[in-house]
């Protein structure tokens, strides 16, 4: 079956497993976090691993979602990382007739058609739940629901919303942690401002991460380096920022395919409106597939992750400024 966020919140119950899949890792992570509070898990009926440590704990595996808890109530597994790779062995733990836990499968993006989405989508008594980045919508929707429930925010200028909508997005988890801290930030006045959002921002730094982000789509390939240097010197993630990437890209492709440019804040609204003159659509999901093989390769190659981002930024970065050269002429 395929699933939406209210088909979990009734479902999860009755569901023998579930596949929780996406790029957004944070939101993966939250859905992972809800089933165990929902069935009411606890410590010692949870038994969690990576689809890479399968071969040499899958006895202990299988040991614990095929016995009863020794201490009452309902016991769960875990599975993270999860790719097409593991969906044979997946299948023989779903299947399995002694099966006595909830099965959770998290992954990252998943191609439709491959083995783990169409066992999940199409399977009995299991179900498959997407969990896509935010679009300027529903993260305004999130923004406003979480920080009226949190600190009862009664006004948000438009500045500081747009700002905070061209920031966040890429990441659940990342975008909920900063509204926590904006919430504690204007809890004595409960308007926020542009000021507020500026000081509040991730540690990555909104500066910086405007720079890379836009002038590698714009084809500044020295800003985009520097900016880059910037961000992993102060201990920004690269997987966050190719979490960051996909996003952007995605509101690019939104624009090149509709023609409407979304709104954004001022100071990089040039270099967004210079890159839409020359991406096309086929090359940004050209880019989506390649982000997406690029935070594979940092999970499974061992390669330090700072050099395989700075390789694919600065390689991007030229591409997309010989394009915009190209177009010019």
């Amino acid at each position: 079956m395929k699933w939406k966020e209210a088909d979990f919140n009734n479902g999860i119950e009755k569901i023998r497993a579930v596949l929780v899949y996406g790029p957004d890792g944070g939101q993966v992570d939250e859905f992972c976090d809800r089933a165990i509070k929902k069935l009411g898990i606890e410590k010692d009926n949870l038994f969690a691993l990576d689809a890479d440590e399968w071969r040499e704990k899958e006895d202990a595996l299988f040991a614990e979602s095929c016995s009863p808890s020794m201490f009452g109530g309902r016991k769960m597994v875990i599975v993270s990382g999860a790719g097409d790779a593991a969906a044979k062995n997946i299948s023989e733990l779903v299947n399995h007739s002694g099966l006595c836990a909830t099965v959770i499968v998290a992954a990252g993006d998943l191609r439709a058609g491959g083995a783990l989405r169409t066992m999940f989508e199409g399977g009995d008594n299991v179900a498959a739940l997407a969990c896509y980045t935010d679009d300027a919508r529903s993260l305004a929707a999130l923004i406003r629901g979480e920080l009226s429930a949190a600190a009862g925010i009664q006004q948000i200028t438009p500045d500081a919303m747009a700002y905070m909508t061209s920031h966040l997005g890429g990441d659940r988890g990342i975008t909920r942690g900063f509204l926590a801290k904006i919430a504690l930030y204007v809890d004595d006045k409960k308007i926020i401002e542009l000021e507020d959002v500026e000081k509040c921002l991730p540690d990555t730094g909104a500066a910086d991460t405007d720079d890379f982000l836009y002038s590698l789509t714009a084809g500044y390939v020295n800003q985009t380096m520097q900016a880059l240097d910037r961000l992993l010197y102060d201990n920004a993630e690269p997987n966050m920022l190719v979490r960051m990437l996909d996003s952007h890209f995605k509101k690019l492709l939104t624009a090149v395919v509709d023609g409407q440019l979304p709104r954004l804040f001022w100071k990089v609204a040039e270099k967004f409106n210079r890159a839409v003159k020359f991406w096309t659509a086929d090359e940004i999901s050209a880019v989506l597939v390649r982000l997406n093989e690029l935070e594979k390769q940092m999970r499974t190659t061992g390669m330090p992750a700072d050099i395989l981002l700075r390789d694919f930024a600065l390689k991007l970065a030229v591409r997309a400024a010989k394009m915009s050269i190209k177009q010019r002429n």
